[in-house]
Formats: structure tokens, sequence, C-alpha cells
């Protein structure tokens, strides 16, 4: 068996057309356009490729973007300032704060000042507690993501047995909370699950969100299942090698797509879907704010 690559450039695309299409349609229906306002602090420099990846693709997308740069020395009190401004500015309906932040501020703090109605990273204590009782929020961009591939797979997801490996705020514990949402049974496995291998291999559908390279061989994969790796790695070779620096995922992919049904390539398969699915928030925010119909298939 050779898994189907799951081709998260064509279904981010796909996403973005799909929220270009309902901006123009809100715009037309309630004049408005909605913004996305991006706080970066620090001269990180991958922080500021994604930043402005962000930036261009929400205006492609119709919308408009708002971006605030600030230096590392910028007190804690001065970056919620900033927030309680975003919060306030009509033209704003998205908030998003570049992580990390300086270690001299509060990241939680920071993130739960942010209104949770505008909170398009979903990370607010609110919208977290939101998700996992079932109601509408503000859901975190990976795992929507996620979830979206999952439903274009296999349609319903009713019934079957997913096993989330990893535990973070940010993708393994929402992600299960959606599964589960979507009927399925949901096993969160982490570094303690005893015999993780048998665990893994139970799985219909096995998301890796763990951080570590290629933790997941193909022999933890059950035949047939669906393969999503949101786990991005990069591998740099000793000095003198004449190899080129790698990006892996949590899987080993090329053992995992010997047994497989479909997985998710890296690059190329979950990482383009982040981006999209703040666009896609964005415009939920926008929506519900004034009183206009979401588009359909942008949401959990």
């Amino acid at each position: 068996m050779t898994a189907t690559p799951i081709d998260g450039k064509a279904f981010a695309a796909k996403v973005r057309a799909d929220v270009a299409k309902g901006v123009e349609a809100l715009k037309a229906s309630h004049g408005v356009t909605p913004g996305l306002a991006v706080v970066l602090v620090g001269e990180d420099p991958a922080s500021q490729v994604y930043v402005r990846n962000k930036g261009k693709q929400t205006v492609e997308c119709g919308m408009a973007s708002f971006e605030h740069k600030r230096d590392t020395s910028i007190t804690q009190d001065e970056l919620l300032d900033l927030v309680k401004q975003l919060n306030e500015d009509p033209a704003v309906h998205g908030i998003l704060c570049q992580l990390p932040l300086p270690s001299h501020i509060d990241e939680s703090v920071v993130i739960n000042a942010i209104s949770p109605e505008k909170d398009v990273d979903g990370f607010h204590v609110s919208n977290v507690g939101l998700i996992a009782t079932g109601q509408d929020a503000m859901v975190p961009c990976t795992p929507l993501g996620c979830l979206m591939m999952l439903r274009e797979q296999h349609g319903s997801l009713s019934g079957l047995n997913a096993v989330v490996v990893g535990r973070s705020n940010i993708v393994g514990k929402p992600m299960a909370q959606l599964l589960l949402r979507d009927s399925c049974t949901v096993t969160i496995a982490h570094s303690r699950t005893k015999d993780i291998a048998a665990v893994c291999r139970g799985a219909d559908i096995l998301v890796a969100a763990v951080g570590r390279p290629e933790m997941i061989p193909g022999d933890w994969v059950k035949p047939g299942a669906t393969v999503i790796d949101v786990g991005i790695n990069r591998i740099d070779n000793p000095p003198g090698s004449d190899k080129p620096t790698r990006l892996v995922g949590d899987v080993d992919y090329t053992s995992a797509a010997e047994v497989a049904g479909a997985i998710t390539p890296v690059p190329g398969g979950v990482g383009p879907m982040t981006i999209a699915c703040l666009l896609a928030n964005t415009l939920v925010s926008c929506c519900r704010t004034v009183g206009a119909a979401v588009p359909a298939g942008l949401t959990a």
C-alpha cells in the first residue's frame, strides 16, 4: 500500500478562495471589510517572515491588514495598552500577538487580554472553555486546519478511532476536543503512555503533534489509517556535510507512507493550513460582529 499524500498547499488555496468570496459578500451586504491586526515584538527572523506572509495573504483575500511592530524593550503594560486599543478598534476583527514574546512579558496575560471575539488564534481561556463544552468559539488555527482536511478525506468522522499524540494547549488538547465533537472515539497519547506503539496502531486517524523528529515509525501506523503530521522539525547536518538542511515531521514519512491510506507531508501538509484558517477565523469574527451568516465550511 502506498498512502495518498494530502496536499495542504492546494487545500489551503481552496480555503483562502472561500474566504475571499466571503469577504466580497460581506462587503456587498454589510459594507464592512474584515480587518486582521498582527502584533510583532522584536526582530526574530522566522517570526518576521511568518508575519509578512500573513499580511500578504490577508490583503490577497480582500481584508485589511494592520501590522504593529514593537521593540523588545516594550513593557508588558505598554503591550497591554496596545491590545486594549485594538480591542476597541471597530476596524479590527482579529488580533494576533506573534509568539514567542520576550521573557519579561507574561504571554498568558497578553493572550487573555485580547477580546475573546477577536482572538483569532483561539488561545484565550474563554475560547478554550467554549470548545471543551461544544459551543461556538474561535478555534485554534492548526487543529481547525487538521479537522478540515480530515473531513475532506473521510466525510463523516463518526465512530472512527482517533489517537492524538501530544497534549499541548495549542494543538493536542483542542485537536482531541474537535475530534470528540465529530463523534470520534479519542485517545490522547503522551510521554507517559504505556505501550504507545500499540495505542497508535489502533488509530483510524493518527495525529502527531509532539515536536520530536520522526518519532513515529511506519510500524506504529494501522494499515489504511489517515496520518496527520503537525510536527515541523529542522534537521541540521554536521559542519562540512554536503547534505542540505531538512525539515521533517513527527512521523517517519517514508515508512508510514508504505502503510497509511493517506498522510500529510512535511513541509506542504498541515503548515499552509494554519494561515488559511487564521484568515477564516477573521472572517468568522467579522460575520458574528455584524450579524451576518458565517460561510459554510470555515468553522468547526
